[in-house]
């Protein structure tokens, strides 16, 4: 079983527990998440097996769209409905027309402070394991991007909104920061992630359809070429099949398929310039992915 299981995960569980489960049902000895979902978020969880695995990083950095509630009126020490209230509650609630002025400063980069109680590093620690014993804790700010936000739904004190960010964007601190812009306070009360990077939630398979399933979930596993149907492929020749499963570079006598790489250059890894090129067998089966430099392709990641 290599490749893209979407999951469509349900309030409760963390991520690890998503995995934990779905191993022991299906059987698959490697599984790992593309990115952690919160207890409380529910929605779209691409999951990696076998040698997909190491394609995890690469499918995780995507954007992202979400669904949220938040409640306005006062702030909680995690930022959701599951912590305790902060301060006072407010006794008037913005208008409409206030609230969209608001969310219009979050749209474009800026910079968010993570949440007390997120899965963010600080002195070796997670900011969570901080924040529940009491310990000292100052996040710095980070650059985030969101390409989209707007409301579309308000009934009294909750806010429906809709946001596609970048990677690393988290949503509890735009509620947060929505109440403290808006001078009364604020939490999420709902989460749902409907898209990551190219997949979407229409696709994924309910966490307890997927445990019933066990192993003939393999039927709804995407290959690992298929998970990245924005790459350019190239197919080798038997000779190139062999240097790439070994990592050696491949000049354009290993390729069946014309090819004509980028400058050399242009091409830096994690640049973001280029993107890899996927390096595909007879069968369409995905060996490596590779960068083009110096009129070459060079396997960095390599599936074999």
């Amino acid at each position: 079983m290599d490749g893209v299981l979407l999951i469509d995960k349900p309030q409760g569980p963390t991520s690890h527990d998503v995995v934990a489960r779905l191993r022991a049902t299906s059987g698959a000895e490697r599984m790992g998440h593309t990115g952690t979902l919160d207890p409380r978020a529910t929605g779209l969880l691409p999951l990696v097996l076998g040698k997909a695995t190491r394609l995890a990083q690469l499918l995780g950095g995507g954007d992202k769209t979400y669904a949220a509630t938040v409640r306005l009126g006062f702030a909680t020490d995690t930022d959701d409905a599951d912590g305790e209230r902060v301060g006072a509650t407010a006794t008037t609630l913005p208008a409409d027309d206030e609230i969209d002025a608001a969310l219009a400063k979050f749209v474009g980069t800026i910079e968010q402070v993570p949440p007390d109680h997120s899965a963010k590093r600080v002195g070796g620690h997670r900011a969570y394991d901080l924040a529940r014993s009491a310990k000292p804790l100052t996040l710095q700010p980070v650059s985030v991007t969101v390409h989209t936000l707007e409301r579309t739904r308000r009934d009294g004190d909750l806010v429906d909104i809709l946001v596609t960010s970048a990677s690393g964007f988290y949503v509890r601190a735009l509620a947060r920061d929505l109440g403290r812009d808006l001078g009364c306070g604020a939490h999420l009360v709902e989460l749902r992630r409907t898209r990551s990077g190219h997949f979407d939630i229409a696709s994924a398979v309910p966490l307890d359809v997927a445990e019933r399933l066990g192993r003939d979930i393999a039927g709804r596993v995407l290959s690992p070429a298929d998970a990245l149907p924005d790459l350019i492929g190239v197919r080798v020749t038997p000779a190139g099949l062999k240097r790439a499963a070994h990592g050696n570079p491949l000049g354009p006598e290993h390729l069946e398929e014309r090819y004509m790489p980028p400058p050399s250059g242009a091409v830096t890894p994690g640049s973001g310039s280029v993107k890899p090129v996927k390096i595909v067998d007879q069968d369409g089966r995905l060996i490596a992915l590779a960068w083009s430099r110096g009129g070459a392709l060079h396997p960095v990641v390599v599936l074999g």
